[in-house]
């Protein structure tokens, strides 16, 4: 009897750009509209974008398995 193998799941390239697993495990996401057109913004609102955040727990199994 022959051995079938599983087929492995990628890891999604756009995710793993924005998400990043923390030591503890958690997930910490960047904010959109960091990298460009930032003079036409309010210093408050860079400065917020600065800080990411934490992924939700209802989203955590779904991004975990892409990542």
């Amino acid at each position: 009897m022959t051995k079938v193998k599983k087929n492995k799941m990628k890891t999604h390239k756009g995710m793993k750009k924005v998400f990043k697993v923390r030591k503890s495990g958690s997930i910490s996401m960047s904010k959109q509209g960091v990298l460009h057109n930032t003079g036409k913004r309010t210093a408050k609102t860079n400065r917020q974008k600065r800080n990411g955040n934490e992924l939700h727990k209802s989203d955590y199994k779904r991004i975990k398995d892409l990542i």
